[in-house]
């Protein structure tokens, strides 16, 4: 599939199924894989319901675009390691046809002062009032503090990245779209240990009383990643916004990697969404795609099947092809005179880079960093997965992609996505 060319948009399918006495929600269609893994995640413990959003592909344990809904429990799985992943998107007082003559310069100057991997090329954020907050405390936040600190407001890897937009109106965005970093994976592997949880795909969830001690202690640092991601991503949209001289004149920001206390049907359930927007009727929420397809601005709806789906959409357009697919196979080794790493092809791909970049260029979006595996080829078309949704969002803007960051496929990130 090809996201860079028009396809027939698909008919609305929506299921909803008895999954071990539980009911699941399903949008769109999916590979026995993905349904097996959340029908894994139904099986056990004091679930409520489950949903697979049209993105949904299989994830570590819980499959992305899944959401499950538990009494008085969390899934670690569920939330996963990069705690608190989301996307934040501002509207500016810009005009592209004003800057777009400049944008090679623009894309040049961005990639140089925004940090992705696991280095950082600014302080940005190191002074942040967020280090003050009594949750560092707590031993595994403690240990990592300065660690946190030091990767504050970098993007990471994968499938994160940093975009200048322009909606149909002209009007300039600014999005970015990452989580809580190192501190993040350490936190959320920390807990997976101490509580005998198993890592990988092919395991069940890690659930958690959120009455225990150890559940208290999760919860509470759960939501302090929550809070450094969400001021990492309010760092970068601001760096960008004073690089262009514009002004913010509306944001749109949330979590799709999170886990939620929520009233559903008058019952209070703890909310697991792993690669899922919330969208309660009127919440907006900013829903990405590939680095060559239309993100969107979209706002919940207030319908029967919005309440069943827990008022939960999409987080983008989902993967159709796995990394290794698509770009082949490397090992990382390691400079014995420089230390640093760098990737060694063992086996080849099936997407071609170079056809890809030139197919990007001519759609006359500026990409600096992405490689093969996020090429857009490897991903839905947005338009079709939230079709699936119609009735439970609604589409408040597109969002054109005109500049594109992510990191380059020869940039080491233990916490790629």
């Amino acid at each position: 599939m090809d996201n860079l060319q028009k396809s027939p948009m698909p008919t609305q399918s929506i299921e909803s199924r008895q999954v071990h006495g539980k009911s699941l929600m399903i949008f769109g269609s999916h590979d026995d894989a993905t349904i097996s893994q959340i029908s894994t995640c139904l099986a056990d413990g004091p679930v409520a319901r489950g949903v697979i959003c049209a993105d949904g592909h299989k994830g570590y344990a819980q499959p992305v675009g899944g959401v499950v809904a538990y009494y008085d429990h969390v899934s670690l799985s569920g939330v996963g390691f990069d705690i608190a992943c989301g996307v934040k998107g501002v509207k500016t007082d810009l005009k592209w046809s004003d800057i777009k003559k400049d944008a090679s310069k623009i894309s040049d100057e961005m990639a140089s002062s925004i940090s992705f991997g696991i280095g950082k090329t600014n302080n940005a954020g190191l002074d942040h009032e967020l280090f003050d907050d009594e949750s560092w405390k707590i031993n595994i936040l403690r240990d990592h503090k300065e660690m946190a600190r030091q990767q504050l407001s970098s993007c990471g890897s994968g499938n994160h990245w940093v975009n200048v937009f322009a909606d149909d109106e002209d009007n300039v965005w600014i999005g970015c779209h990452f989580g809580s970093r190192g501190l993040g994976h350490k936190t959320a592997s920390h807990y997976l240990l101490v509580s005998g949880g198993r890592d990988g795909m092919d395991v069940p969830p890690c659930i958690l009383s959120t009455k225990s001690n150890i559940g208290t202690e999760y919860l509470a640092a759960m939501e302090l990643c929550g809070r450094y991601a969400y001021a990492g991503r309010d760092i970068v949209c601001q760096t960008v916004a004073d690089m262009l001289g514009a002004k913010i004149l509306d944001e749109v920001h949330n979590h799709h990697n999170f886990a939620w206390k929520e009233t559903h049907n008058n019952t209070d359930l703890w909310v697991v969404r792993k690669g899922a927007t919330p969208s309660f009727p009127g919440q907006r929420g900013v829903v990405g795609s590939s680095m060559g397809g239309r993100s969107a601005i979209v706002r919940g709806i207030d319908s029967q099947v919005s309440k069943d789906a827990l008022y939960s959409t999409v987080h983008g357009s989902g993967r159709l092809m796995s990394r290794t697919q698509a770009a082949g196979k490397v090992k990382w080794i390691r400079d014995e005179k420089t230390g640093k790493k760098h990737p060694q092809r063992v086996a080849e791909g099936l997407i071609n880079e170079a056809s890809m970049r030139q197919k990007i260029k001519d759609q006359g979006i500026e990409l600096r960093g992405g490689g093969a595996d996020e090429s857009p080829d490897v991903y839905r078309n947005l338009e079709e997965v939230l079709e699936h949704h119609k009735g439970t969002v609604e589409i408040e803007c597109w969002l054109n992609p005109k500049i594109v960051l992510m990191a380059g496929a020869d940039t080491f990130d233990p916490y790629k996505d």
